[in-house]
């Protein structure tokens, strides 16, 4: 992996990544020159026990601008403001211009709760320099460049004061709210570990310390004993709708046995690995013949410095699902209770992408 760090001129940085050597000679362009100075902060929920972010600058971030304008969209043009600069890179990586945590925040504004300054980083990852293109649709050996750019990051993050869980995600399609064309995703380094992932990483940690295994690579050998819910089984990356999915196509993918984080991936885990999620991606776009909405989280460790047996790298894939002529997303009992009523069987949609051939050849 070849990589670069360049500066924008508001300040921000900017990081290109390629699997050929990248010249010397790039400039990195912003939209503007002048720093935002961006200032969120978190205030503490005292019914939920925990923090919630505010960043009310946000509102004023591109959203959904034509096609014809992208500020991700590379362009030599110097009247075009953009994020990207022309040249040979595959990836790039910068800070968010109008993040919901950076480690600039400071004074939090008193409240009649407890409130601090919103510390952390956020980043935008641009998967590649087309702007139609998709994650799905790139190489193999890019996708391999990707998941090495995730691990970079996240140590890059983890050194970082104040960063305790670094979060990778995509958001696809306007159903799940992308506010841009290009295919991207973000970074979120959070300076805790957020409550999803901790109460995931309490029940690792819990029956690592039972059993001695990782809880996940548990399930995986159990999925592929029982061969009900595979998508994708490779020799050291497999992907699966779980038993106890909340989502009617909701795809796991992970490394069959497990890695603590991308950092600690393996070459063959990680060449196995982008098979299976380019399987996924292109099974999803093929289930209704158009680009599939989802959100993907990647979870891997805490970035706490200690080593992490329990806990498993994996994706989770949460896309809504068609009923009848309209997509169906959280309904009351979802968002209010935070208990899921599914109508569908995970066995049920397992054979739905099942049966989608996929070519993943490069």
């Amino acid at each position: 992996m070849y990589q670069r760090e360049l500066i924008k001129p508001d300040g921000r940085k900017l990081w290109l990544y390629s699997r050929r050597p990248i010249a010397d000679n790039m400039i990195a362009p912003s939209p503007g020159s002048d720093a935002l100075h961006p200032n969120p902060h978190f205030r503490w929920h005292p019914f939920r026990g925990e923090w919630i972010t505010y960043a009310s600058y946000r509102q004023g971030r591109t959203f959904m601008p034509p096609p014809e304008y992208n500020p991700l969209a590379v362009t030599t043009d110097p009247g075009n403001p953009t994020e990207l600069p022309s040249g040979d890179y595959d990836v790039a990586v910068f800070q968010n211009r109008f993040p919901s945590l950076t480690q600039a925040a400071h004074d939090a504004p008193e409240s009649v709760v407890a409130t601090l300054p919103a510390h952390g980083q956020c980043e935008v990852v641009v998967f590649a320099q087309d702007p139609a293109g998709k994650l799905g649709g790139l190489p193999l050996s890019h996708i391999e460049l990707l998941l090495e750019v995730w691990g970079q990051r996240t140590a890059a993050l983890a050194a970082e004061k104040n960063i305790a869980y670094v979060l990778p995600f995509e958001n696809r399609g306007v159903e799940v709210g992308v506010t841009l064309h290009h295919p991207h995703g973000q970074i979120y380094a959070y300076p805790f570990v957020p409550p999803v992932p901790k109460q995931m990483h309490d029940q690792e940690l819990s029956f690592y310390r039972q059993t001695r295994r990782a809880l996940l690579e548990h399930y995986i050998e159990i999925e592929i004993r029982e061969n009900t819910r595979l998508i994708y089984l490779g020799p050291d990356a497999v992907a699966f709708i779980p038993a106890w999915a909340r989502y009617p196509y909701e795809v796991w993918v992970a490394t069959r046995t497990a890695v603590s984080d991308f950092a600690a991936l393996g070459t063959e885990q990680r060449k196995d690995l982008a098979r299976a999620l380019k399987t996924v991606l292109k099974k999803f776009d093929a289930l209704w013949d158009r680009p599939f909405p989802y959100l993907m989280a990647w979870y891997q460790a805490p970035t706490d410095g200690c080593a992490h047996p329990e806990t498993h790298l994996h994706a989770e894939f949460y896309p809504p699902y068609r009923t009848r002529d309209k997509l169906k997303y959280l309904a009351g009992t979802e968002l209010a209770a935070g208990m899921f009523a599914s109508d569908a069987l995970p066995e049920a949609k397992a054979l739905d992408l099942q049966a989608i051939e996929v070519d993943i050849d490069d």
